[in-house]
Protein backbone atom coordinates (compact mmCIF):
# COMPACT_ATOMS: atom_id res chain seq x y z
CA UNK A 1 0.00 0.00 0.00
CA UNK A 2 1.73 3.46 -1.00
CA UNK A 3 -1.04 6.22 -0.08
CA UNK A 4 0.95 8.95 1.65
CA UNK A 5 -2.40 10.43 3.85
CA UNK A 6 -3.25 6.88 4.71
CA UNK A 7 0.03 6.49 6.17
CA UNK A 8 -0.47 10.04 7.82
CA UNK A 9 -3.64 9.20 9.69
CA UNK A 10 -2.34 5.79 10.36
CA UNK A 11 0.62 7.24 12.08
CA UNK A 12 -0.98 9.95 13.70
CA UNK A 13 -3.29 7.18 15.23
CA UNK A 14 -0.86 5.12 16.51
CA UNK A 15 1.11 8.27 18.07
CA UNK A 16 -1.81 9.02 20.42
CA UNK A 17 -2.13 5.57 21.48
CA UNK A 18 -4.48 3.74 19.24
CA UNK A 19 -4.42 0.46 19.07
CA UNK A 20 -2.97 -1.67 15.67
CA UNK A 21 -6.24 -3.18 15.46
CA UNK A 22 -8.39 -0.34 15.91
CA UNK A 23 -6.25 1.56 13.48
CA UNK A 24 -6.77 -1.17 10.65
CA UNK A 25 -10.24 -1.11 11.13
CA UNK A 26 -11.37 2.44 10.87
CA UNK A 27 -8.65 3.01 8.26
CA UNK A 28 -9.35 -0.12 6.25
CA UNK A 29 -5.57 -0.44 6.33
CA UNK A 30 -3.88 -4.58 6.86
CA UNK A 31 -2.83 -4.41 10.43
CA UNK A 32 0.29 -5.74 9.32
CA UNK A 33 0.87 -2.97 7.57
CA UNK A 34 0.05 -1.03 10.63
CA UNK A 35 2.80 -2.19 12.67
CA UNK A 36 5.31 -2.45 10.12
CA UNK A 37 4.57 1.63 9.69
CA UNK A 38 4.76 2.47 13.34
CA UNK A 39 7.57 0.44 13.91
CA UNK A 40 9.70 2.32 11.57
CA UNK A 41 7.77 5.57 13.10
CA UNK A 42 9.05 4.70 16.36
CA UNK A 43 12.66 4.27 15.43
CA UNK A 44 12.68 7.52 14.27
CA UNK A 45 10.71 9.38 16.55
CA UNK A 46 10.48 7.55 20.14
CA UNK A 47 9.42 10.93 21.64
CA UNK A 48 6.03 10.66 20.05
CA UNK A 49 4.95 7.63 21.47
CA UNK A 50 3.95 6.31 25.09
CA UNK A 51 5.63 4.75 26.48
CA UNK A 52 5.83 0.92 26.22
CA UNK A 53 3.29 -0.49 29.19
CA UNK A 54 0.64 1.59 31.61
CA UNK A 55 2.32 4.09 33.86
CA UNK A 56 0.24 4.91 36.95
CA UNK A 57 0.77 8.03 38.36
CA UNK A 58 -0.95 7.04 41.74
CA UNK A 59 1.35 4.25 42.06
CA UNK A 60 4.35 5.91 41.34
CA UNK A 61 3.18 8.49 43.79
CA UNK A 62 3.66 11.71 40.57
CA UNK A 63 -0.05 12.33 40.40
CA UNK A 64 -2.01 12.10 36.93
CA UNK A 65 -1.31 14.90 34.36
CA UNK A 66 -4.43 17.71 35.92
CA UNK A 67 -6.60 19.73 33.17
CA UNK A 68 -6.81 16.08 31.12
CA UNK A 69 -7.78 14.06 34.52
CA UNK A 70 -10.16 16.44 35.76
CA UNK A 71 -12.15 16.62 32.57
CA UNK A 72 -11.83 12.44 32.35
CA UNK A 73 -13.38 12.38 35.72
CA UNK A 74 -16.15 14.95 34.57
CA UNK A 75 -17.06 12.13 31.68
CA UNK A 76 -16.28 9.16 34.07
CA UNK A 77 -19.06 10.63 36.60
CA UNK A 78 -21.40 10.85 33.81
CA UNK A 79 -21.35 8.55 31.27
CA UNK A 80 -18.15 5.83 32.44
CA UNK A 81 -17.89 2.86 33.72
CA UNK A 82 -14.82 0.00 35.35
CA UNK A 83 -15.34 -3.42 34.31
CA UNK A 84 -13.16 -4.91 36.92
CA UNK A 85 -11.15 -7.93 36.16
CA UNK A 86 -8.47 -9.99 38.39
CA UNK A 87 -5.56 -9.17 35.98
CA UNK A 88 -6.69 -6.21 33.36
CA UNK A 89 -9.54 -3.40 34.28
CA UNK A 90 -11.43 -1.59 31.16
CA UNK A 91 -12.30 1.78 31.60
CA UNK A 92 -15.44 2.44 29.39
CA UNK A 93 -16.89 5.84 28.59
CA UNK A 94 -20.14 6.30 26.36
CA UNK A 95 -20.12 8.98 23.53
CA UNK A 96 -22.76 9.90 21.29
CA UNK A 97 -21.80 9.26 17.23
CA UNK A 98 -23.13 12.46 17.05
CA UNK A 99 -20.39 14.39 18.51
CA UNK A 100 -17.07 12.88 17.28
CA UNK A 101 -14.96 15.67 18.76
CA UNK A 102 -16.11 14.68 21.76
CA UNK A 103 -15.16 11.39 21.27
CA UNK A 104 -11.59 12.00 20.08
CA UNK A 105 -11.43 14.36 23.13
CA UNK A 106 -12.27 11.57 25.49
CA UNK A 107 -9.64 9.35 23.66
CA UNK A 108 -6.44 11.96 23.81
CA UNK A 109 -8.05 12.23 27.70
CA UNK A 110 -7.43 8.32 28.64
CA UNK A 111 -4.09 8.37 26.75
CA UNK A 112 -2.76 11.60 28.47
CA UNK A 113 -3.66 10.52 32.03
CA UNK A 114 -2.37 6.89 31.46
CA UNK A 115 0.07 6.59 28.86
CA UNK A 116 0.42 3.15 27.90
CA UNK A 117 -2.53 1.83 28.08
CA UNK A 118 -4.61 0.49 24.95
CA UNK A 119 -7.54 2.40 23.88
CA UNK A 120 -10.34 1.22 21.53
CA UNK A 121 -13.57 2.15 20.32
CA UNK A 122 -16.49 -0.30 20.67
CA UNK A 123 -19.66 1.18 17.89
CA UNK A 124 -23.10 0.37 19.38
CA UNK A 125 -26.84 1.90 18.04
CA UNK A 126 -25.95 5.58 18.10
CA UNK A 127 -23.28 6.14 20.30
CA UNK A 128 -19.63 4.22 20.79
CA UNK A 129 -17.47 3.01 23.76
CA UNK A 130 -14.46 4.67 23.88
CA UNK A 131 -12.67 2.12 25.99
CA UNK A 132 -8.91 1.93 27.68
CA UNK A 133 -6.97 -1.54 29.04
CA UNK A 134 -5.33 -1.35 32.29
CA UNK A 135 -5.01 -2.63 35.87
CA UNK A 136 -4.36 0.93 36.74
CA UNK A 137 -7.68 2.39 36.36
CA UNK A 138 -9.16 1.90 39.78
CA UNK A 139 -6.89 3.59 40.92
CA UNK A 140 -7.14 7.12 39.62
CA UNK A 141 -11.38 6.29 39.75
CA UNK A 142 -11.81 5.39 43.22
CA UNK A 143 -15.37 6.00 43.12
CA UNK A 144 -15.78 2.23 41.43
CA UNK A 145 -17.39 -0.05 43.22
CA UNK A 146 -20.64 -2.38 42.77
CA UNK A 147 -23.31 -1.51 41.32
CA UNK A 148 -24.95 1.92 39.63
CA UNK A 149 -22.95 4.88 40.60
CA UNK A 150 -26.54 6.31 41.69
CA UNK A 151 -26.68 3.38 44.11
CA UNK A 152 -23.72 4.55 46.08
CA UNK A 153 -21.63 7.38 47.34
CA UNK A 154 -19.46 8.86 45.22
CA UNK A 155 -16.81 11.07 46.94
CA UNK A 156 -14.18 12.56 46.06
CA UNK A 157 -11.06 11.87 47.19
CA UNK A 158 -8.32 15.06 48.32
CA UNK A 159 -6.32 14.77 45.72
CA UNK A 160 -8.67 14.69 42.84
CA UNK A 161 -10.47 17.54 44.64
CA UNK A 162 -7.58 19.74 44.58
CA UNK A 163 -7.45 18.95 40.45
CA UNK A 164 -11.02 19.72 40.17
CA UNK A 165 -10.24 22.88 41.92
CA UNK A 166 -7.16 23.91 39.91
CA UNK A 167 -9.25 23.07 36.43
CA UNK A 168 -12.86 23.39 37.34
CA UNK A 169 -13.89 24.33 34.00
CA UNK A 170 -12.37 21.00 32.56
CA UNK A 171 -14.30 19.40 35.14
CA UNK A 172 -17.86 21.27 33.96
CA UNK A 173 -16.88 20.34 30.30
CA UNK A 174 -16.35 16.86 31.02
CA UNK A 175 -19.46 16.88 32.60
CA UNK A 176 -21.41 18.62 30.61
CA UNK A 177 -20.07 16.68 27.72
CA UNK A 178 -21.42 13.38 29.02
CA UNK A 179 -24.62 14.31 30.77
CA UNK A 180 -25.26 17.61 29.26
CA UNK A 181 -26.58 19.99 26.69
CA UNK A 182 -26.65 23.27 25.35
CA UNK A 183 -29.87 23.83 23.70
CA UNK A 184 -32.01 27.30 22.83
CA UNK A 185 -35.44 28.03 24.24
CA UNK A 186 -37.48 30.16 22.47
CA UNK A 187 -40.57 32.65 23.20
CA UNK A 188 -43.07 34.82 21.55
CA UNK A 189 -44.10 38.19 23.23
CA UNK A 190 -46.75 41.03 22.30
CA UNK A 191 -45.05 44.33 22.17
CA UNK A 192 -46.44 47.83 20.85
CA UNK A 193 -49.36 45.05 19.16
CA UNK A 194 -46.68 43.13 17.53
CA UNK A 195 -45.51 39.59 18.14
CA UNK A 196 -42.22 39.18 18.15
CA UNK A 197 -40.18 35.94 19.17
CA UNK A 198 -36.89 35.67 21.54
CA UNK A 199 -34.64 33.20 21.96
CA UNK A 200 -32.34 32.31 24.97
CA UNK A 201 -29.38 29.92 25.74
CA UNK A 202 -29.54 27.13 28.53
CA UNK A 203 -27.35 24.72 29.61
CA UNK A 204 -28.46 21.58 31.27
CA UNK A 205 -27.34 19.01 33.54
CA UNK A 206 -29.05 15.97 34.25
CA UNK A 207 -27.79 13.03 36.95
CA UNK A 208 -29.80 10.42 38.73
CA UNK A 209 -27.09 10.65 41.78
CA UNK A 210 -27.39 13.26 44.16
CA UNK A 211 -23.63 13.53 44.81
CA UNK A 212 -22.80 13.69 41.24
CA UNK A 213 -25.49 16.45 41.06
CA UNK A 214 -23.70 18.43 44.03
CA UNK A 215 -20.27 17.88 42.23
CA UNK A 216 -21.24 19.98 39.29
CA UNK A 217 -22.74 22.58 41.87
CA UNK A 218 -19.69 22.73 43.77
CA UNK A 219 -18.09 22.95 40.51
CA UNK A 220 -20.45 25.89 39.30
CA UNK A 221 -19.66 28.00 42.27
CA UNK A 222 -16.05 27.54 41.83
CA UNK A 223 -15.96 29.10 39.06
CA UNK A 224 -19.10 31.89 39.60
CA UNK A 225 -21.79 30.14 37.33
CA UNK A 226 -25.16 30.80 38.78
CA UNK A 227 -27.30 27.69 38.42
CA UNK A 228 -30.75 26.48 39.63
CA UNK A 229 -32.78 23.21 40.16
CA UNK A 230 -34.94 22.82 36.77
CA UNK A 231 -36.53 19.52 39.04
CA UNK A 232 -35.25 17.23 41.16
CA UNK A 233 -32.42 15.92 38.58
CA UNK A 234 -31.76 18.40 36.20
CA UNK A 235 -29.64 21.64 36.93
CA UNK A 236 -30.51 24.86 34.92
CA UNK A 237 -27.71 27.64 34.01
CA UNK A 238 -29.75 30.40 32.26
CA UNK A 239 -28.65 33.79 33.74
CA UNK A 240 -26.96 35.95 30.77
CA UNK A 241 -23.50 36.39 32.27
CA UNK A 242 -23.43 32.74 33.61
CA UNK A 243 -24.44 31.61 30.03
CA UNK A 244 -21.66 33.84 28.67
CA UNK A 245 -18.95 32.16 30.88
CA UNK A 246 -20.27 28.60 30.18
CA UNK A 247 -19.67 29.58 26.00
CA UNK A 248 -16.27 31.04 26.65
CA UNK A 249 -15.07 27.82 28.75
CA UNK A 250 -17.63 25.01 27.25
CA UNK A 251 -19.91 25.75 23.97
CA UNK A 252 -22.15 23.70 22.20
CA UNK A 253 -21.58 20.15 21.59
CA UNK A 254 -19.50 18.41 18.69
Amino acid sequence: MNNPDIKLRTITMCRTGVSNAEVARRLGVPKGTVGYWKFQDRARHPDLYPPAGAKCPICLGTGPTDRPYSYLLGQYLGDGHIIAKPRQHTLSITCCDDYPVIMDDTQRAMVRVLPGANTTRVRRTGCTDVKSYSAHWTCLFPQHGPGMKHTREIELADWQSEIVESHPWEFIRGLIHSDGCRITNWTEKVIAGERKRYEYTRYFFSNVSSDIRGLYCWALDLVGVEWRYANWRNISVAKKNSIALMDLHVGPKF
